[in-house]
């Protein structure tokens, strides 16, 4: 009888892995699609009897400034479970407490005691990472809070609800408590007076806004700082003239970026240069005994007659695709 060949056999068996893992396979990726749905719905896993829904609550909190009918939140439905409505949704289950409220109603020791017997998720008692958690039920897929929980927000204790009103932000864009940049000049007071120089990026005046070069949820940049669709540097998202490629690349642009030359908030010179004098900055790298591997200035160049600047020739500073000196 006639062995079959190695290569039947290697087929053969890979056939049999495949049939026999196709089954495993599926049942893993139906359990991973349920844990991920039980996951978002961690908090609403009680039964429908539980949830006292939005007009009881209301009985109670009358003010305008809890209400929420007007927001998104408000219209936020769950697939299977229609009876999670308004309050609810952030707050979780609310009937045992409000059944709590209403016995003990009057009586300010006993209602307190209630309280702490049924309650719900407040917001004001709970930790920033509680409340980043909390919120991140739901907003956890959106690409811009993927790097939330690790953010320089969270790490320093800024909750979502911080910067957000979950009923009624004073600016209807994102529900911000503020709108920007006086949000942000709340925390960041030393970036405030940089946009009062001379040359700035012109934020205070409307053009621009703080989140348009940070990420407020996180990035794993340092200070929170976008990057292009290609991962480069997110000033080439306006200046898009100085990305390139070039053929001739200015090393400090590639390497260190824009801010190896700039400021990037506002400073007193023109370009919102570190420097005010151009030929002292190019100095720094390009000097004979300059560690940054940079060329040294050449013999002939007189560097006394500093109202020169050196941009005068090398106008191409930022890269060129014809001259390796970046004179055109």
């Amino acid at each position: 009888m006639k062995r079959p060949s190695r290569v039947l056999l290697r087929n053969s068996l890979i056939f049999l892995s495949c049939c026999l893992a196709w089954p495993l396979g599926t049942t893993f990726a139906q359990k991973k699609v349920e844990s991920s749905v039980t996951g978002a719905l961690l908090d609403f896993n009680a039964p429908s009897s539980d949830f006292a829904g939005p007009e009881l609550c209301r009985e109670c909190h009358k003010d305008e400034s809890v209400r929420n009918d007007k927001t998104r939140h408000w219209q936020m439905v769950f697939p299977g479970k229609d009876y999670i409505h308004g309050c609810e949704t952030c707050h979780g289950p609310a009937k045992a407490h409000a059944a709590s409220v209403q016995a003990a109603h009057g009586v300010d020791a006993a209602t307190a005691q209630a309280l702490a017997q049924h309650p719900v998720f407040n917001f004001k008692d709970h930790s920033t990472k509680e409340i980043n958690e909390r919120c991140l039920t739901c907003h956890a897929g959106g690409t811009q809070q993927m790097n939330a929980i690790n953010s320089e927000h969270s790490k320093n204790g800024v909750s979502c609800v911080s910067c957000h009103s979950p009923h009624h932000g004073s600016d209807s864009n994102f529900l911000l408590t503020k709108s920007q940049p006086e949000l942000c000049y709340s925390c960041h007071l030393g970036q405030k007076p940089q946009f009062d120089m001379p040359f700035h990026h012109r934020v205070n005046e409307g053009l621009i806004q703080c989140n348009d070069c940070h990420n407020v949820h996180g990035t794993v940049k340092p200070k929170q700082v976008r990057t292009s669709s290609t991962q480069d540097f997110v000033c080439f998202k306006c200046h898009t003239d100085k990305q390139g490629p070039y053929v001739f690349e200015h090393e400090a642009v590639k390497i260190e970026g824009c801010q190896s030359c700039h400021v990037t908030h506002g400073g007193p010179n023109p370009h919102m240069l570190k420097v005010s004098n151009l030929n002292l900055l190019c100095l720094q790298c390009h000097t004979q005994s300059s560690f940054s591997g940079a060329p040294g200035t050449p013999s002939f160049h007189n560097q006394n007659t500093f109202f020169q600047a050196c941009t005068l020739c090398h106008s191409q500073i930022h890269g060129s695709n014809f001259d390796q000196f970046f004179f055109k």
